[in-house]
C-alpha cells in the first residue's frame, strides 16, 4: 500500500534531473578545470544561434546553469514538483511536458531579446519549473503547501495563491528589466520564466481540462485522505457507482486504486479505460462522504 505521500518520481523524472546534473557538472568541469567557456557556448542559448538553425540549443539551454545556487534550486524544484505532476502525466507526457515547457520559454527570451543584444546568454531550467508549479496549481489549486521562510518560520500557502505571485512577480520583471527602457536589471531571464508558464497553462487547459482529466487527478490527489482513514478495512463500492453502471465493483477498492495509480505512473491518464476513469470518479464521491 502507498504511504500518505503516496507519488513517487518516475523513471523519467530521474532521466531529467540527471540530464540536468550531468549538463552542469560538465559545464562546470569546462570552466573550472580547463577555463573554458566552449561548453555553454555550445548548448546556451542565445538568439543569434537560433537565427543559425543550432535548434538544439532550445533544449539543451535548460541542461546548463548559470551557478551552484541557480543549480541547486532548479534541481529541488524539479524534484519536489516533478514527483507530484509525474504520476499524472505518465513517463512520456512528463518528457514532453519538459520538451514543451523549454521551448516555448526559450522562444519567448527569443522573441523578447531578438531585437537587441541580450545581456547574457539563456542557461537554467527555470522557465521549465514555472511551467510545472503553474500545471500543479490547476491541478491542486487548494492543495496546502508548507515551507519554512529563511529555513525558521514556516508559512502555508496555497498553490493558486503562489502561481498568481509568480505570475506577478516575473511580469513585473519582464516589463521594468527586459524590455527597452527598463529601469533596473535583475539577471533573471524573466520572458522565459513567462514563456514555461503559459506553456503550462496550455498543457492544462486544451489537453488536461478539455478531456475532463482534471476531476481524475483531483481524485489522485484525495484518494490518500480514505486510505489513511480506513488503512485496514477493506472498502467495497457503492452499488450506485459501477455497479449500477453494469460493472462488477473489486472487493478492495484500495488494492484496485492502487493499480490505476500505477498505470497512471507509468503511462499518464490517457491510458486509463472508461472503466477505470469510473471507478476513480467512484473513490472520489466515497471520500466525499466520509
Amino acid at each position: 500500500m502507498r504511504s500518505d505521500y503516496p507519488r513517487e518520481a518516475t523513471s523519467a523524472l530521474t532521466w531529467i534531473i540527471s540530464a540536468v546534473i550531468a549538463g552542469s557538472v560538465l559545464q562546470l568541469v569546462f570552466e573550472r578545470f580547463f577555463n573554458s567557456a566552449s561548453f555553454q557556448q555550445l548548448f546556451a542559448l542565445t538568439p543569434a544561434s537560433l537565427w543559425h538553425g543550432q535548434i538544439w540549443r532550445l533544449v539543451t539551454y535548460s541542461l546548463l546553469h548559470g551557478g551552484v545556487l541557480h543549480f541547486v534550486l532548479n534541481c529541488l524544484g524539479l524534484f519536489l514538483i516533478g514527483r507530484e505532476i509525474a504520476p499524472i502525466l505518465g513517463s512520456r507526457g512528463l518528457f514532453q511536458f519538459y520538451l514543451s515547457t523549454a521551448i516555448v520559454g526559450g522562444l519567448a527570451w527569443v522573441a523578447t531579446h531578438s531585437w537587441g543584444a541580450p545581456p547574457f546568454p539563456l542557461v537554467g531550467a527555470s522557465g521549465v519549473l514555472a511551467g510545472m508549479f503553474v500545471f500543479f496549481a490547476c491541478i491542486a489549486p487548494e492543495r496546502e503547501i508548507t515551507f519554512l521562510v529563511l529555513f525558521v518560520l514556516p508559512v502555508t500557502l496555497k498553490p493558486k495563491l503562489l502561481a498568481w505571485m509568480l505570475l506577478a512577480f516575473d511580469a513585473l520583471g519582464f516589463l521594468f528589466s527586459e524590455l527597452p527602457g527598463g529601469s533596473f536589471d535583475t539577471g533573471i531571464a524573466h520572458s522565459a520564466h513567462l514563456g514555461g508558464m503559459l506553456a503550462g497553462w496550455l498543457y492544462y487547459r486544451f489537453f488536461f481540462a478539455r478531456n475532463g482529466l482534471d476531476r481524475a487527478a483531483e481524485t489522485v490527489f484525495r484518494l490518500p485522505q480514505l486510505f489513511r482513514r480506513k488503512k485496514n478495512a477493506a472498502v467495497q463500492i457503492p452499488a450506485t457507482g459501477t455497479a449500477a453502471a453494469g460493472l462488477n465493483p473489486p472487493a478492495n477498492l484500495r488494492a484496485e486504486v492502487d493499480r490505476i495509480l500505477d498505470k497512471i505512473n507509468s503511462h499518464g491518464f490517457g491510458a486509463l479505460t472508461e472503466q477505470e476513469k469510473r471507478l476513480l470518479d467512484d473513490a472520489k464521491d466515497l471520500l466525499s462522504r466520509r
